[in-house]
């Protein structure tokens, strides 16, 4: 548990106000809806639904505010380079910004459930109220005029007692726009679960974009004044507390209580929502002016396993270790975007990406680019953006995870690292990198065979063996691979992969690793990067927490995965 509290207090504290912020606008919310004189004749009609549906109505519009924010990838990376001196703590939130805007939009989902169930007891209770021929306070108040419509004096947007609900749902401002923003948040959110974005991510691609109808239909939708309060004007000639008890004389010529007048409670949610729209419209014109510059493909390569390299150059193109770019290629789709890590280096002229099929758009990528007869395909690219593996060099002790695909980030840190020992770089703070490779069949490994090999000649020549410590894992193997590696494991290089260092056959014991880098390190801060799957992230997450020391002057791992 202190482990744990070294490494996520701050994720946790920051949690601890977002939920606090939400509590307490709620409960604000509620009880002035609950407690002000202004809404005394609301509140007898509608009763405690009244106070819950405008209390989570502005819960919505304070979460609306912040589901855009997380998503504004140049914000993002701006801050990152901006926040260079901050702290490795404060640095490390701006990785979690996928997690915020799902724990944004779940909270979204809570509120519109609330707002909707309060606003269906609303409507129920509207109705009959209307219909009622009681005499009670509550069924003269919904049968006051809707002649003045603005201004007048009715409570009650069900105007007559053969109006339904539905009518009034479907032909009034806020009933139809809050029909459609629960349509496309439903359609959101269904198709952002895991299994759609991976087996189906163009489902996902367009529907998360009703987000525009949800955003729009937001602004919009406080300003049919369907829920009033007493004016002002009104509180002076009918104050609740002197005149409720007398409604029956409202209308008596001595009577010192007129009849109450209302207006409607101004929109508010477009002053919520306006700043972040503005700040992802110029994100978005700024994501187009850069996809919209020419990009040159200077070399495809197809790698075995089906996967694809592209080498490109483009104006103006700066990039930094382990970050990704947005790719699009017209003749395929003209909306849809997908990232991909880089796997140049900076100090190349180029730029890289290495492609493997996985849906529908990468295997039509991967086919238009193996067509010899016809020309390459053109492509366009947004970026770069910024991730958790920029931060590799700030760390003494460097771990490495990649698995399969996952080791693009990994072959920009490696390249980088090749440069640096080239150009003799004296600033490089880190020490000694663990490399750790994780592939199901023996292919996958030709990727970056070509880097590996340099690094390790690089190594030996500059009497730096020790520096770079890399294992390869197989975990895709029979008997027969397994044999033919035992039979030539005298042999100076590794059946496998051709390498020097041999192949080990399974997965890695995490804790064994962990252990072992503890002690080679006591006092040495050691990051540990991923890019791979949830269940290999919750392990080392759970060895990081483990493993660290809770004295600061020892040895403290810090897990960072790469989320995009």
């Amino acid at each position: 548990m202190g482990n744990w509290v070294v490494n996520h207090w701050f994720s946790a504290l920051f949690l601890a106000v977002w939920l606090g912020l939400n509590v307490f606008l709620f409960v604000d919310a509620f009880l002035k809806y609950e407690k002000a004189d202004k809404y005394f004749y609301t509140r007898e009609i509608l009763g405690p639904s009244l106070a819950c549906a405008r209390a989570s109505a502005l819960c919505l519009n304070f979460n609306s505010m912040l589901i855009l924010l997380p998503v504004c990838r140049n914000l993002l990376s701006f801050l990152r380079g901006t926040c260079s001196f901050c702290s490795r703590t404060l640095r490390k939130q701006l990785d979690h910004n996928l997690t915020f805007h799902k724990l944004v939009a779940y909270m979204i989902c809570l509120h519109t459930a609330i707002h909707i169930i309060a606003h269906l007891f609303n409507f129920h209770r509207y109705s009959r109220s209307r219909q009622a021929t009681d005499g009670s306070l509550a069924s003269i108040l919904s049968s006051l005029s809707h002649h003045e419509k603005e201004e007048g004096p009715w409570l009650n947007p069900i105007q007559s007692p053969d109006m339904t609900v539905e009518y009034v749902t479907f032909t009034s401002i806020a009933g139809l726009t809050g029909v459609i923003m629960t349509i496309a948040l439903i359609l959101m959110v269904t198709s952002a679960t895991k299994f759609i974005r991976r087996s189906y991510f163009e489902v996902f691609w367009y529907t998360h974009h009703l987000f525009i109808f949800y955003i729009l239909g937001l602004g919009i939708h406080g300003i049919g004044g369907i829920v009033r309060g007493q004016t002002e004007e009104s509180m002076n000639e009918n104050h609740p507390h002197k005149c409720a008890e007398s409604f029956q004389k409202w209308d008596d010529h001595d009577s010192h209580c007129r009849r109450p007048r209302f207006e409607g409670h101004p929109p508010e949610s477009w002053k919520w929502i306006l700043a972040p729209v503005i700040l992802y419209i110029f994100e978005r014109i700024l994501r187009f002016y850069r996809s919209q510059q020419k990009v040159v493909i200077t070399k495809v390569v197809m790698h075995p396993s089906k996967v694809l390299e592209l080498q490109m150059k483009k104006r103006g193109f700066s990039m930094e270790v382990g970050q990704y770019i947005f790719v699009n290629c017209p003749s395929i789709s003209l909306l849809e975007w997908h990232p991909f890590t880089l796997t140049s280096a900076p100090e190349e002229d180029f730029f890289s990406i290495h492609i493997r099929a996985a849906g529908d758009w990468t295997e039509n990528l991967i086919r238009a680019f193996e067509q010899q007869d016809s020309s390459i395909p053109r492509v366009e690219v947004d970026g770069p953006f910024g991730t958790v593996s920029e931060d590799v060099f700030q760390y003494e002790v460097a771990m490495l995870v990649g698995a399969g695909i996952g080791v693009t980030p990994f072959a920009s840190i490696l390249k980088s690292i090749w440069y640096k020992f080239q150009r003799a770089d004296h600033d490089l703070k880190t020490q000694k990198i663990y490399f750790y490779w994780i592939c199901r069949e023996t292919g996958a490994f030709s990727w970056f065979n070509d880097l590996l090999t340099s690094l390790e000649q690089e190594m030996e020549e500059l009497g730096k063996v020790g520096f770079l410590n890399y294992r390869l894992f197989l975990t895709g193997w029979d008997s027969n691979i397994a044999g033919h590696a035992a039979l030539n494991f005298d042999k100076a290089t590794d059946i496998v992969t051709g390498l020097k260092q041999k192949t080990s056959f399974g997965r890695p014991m995490w804790d064994n690793e962990f252990s072992t880098i503890a002690t080679s390190h006591p006092k040495s801060v050691v990051g540990v990067f991923l890019c791979g799957p949830r269940t290999l992230a919750k392990s080392l997450r759970k060895c990081c927490h483990r493993y660290s020391s809770l004295d600061p002057r020892k040895v403290q791992f810090y897990f960072n995965k790469e989320n995009f």
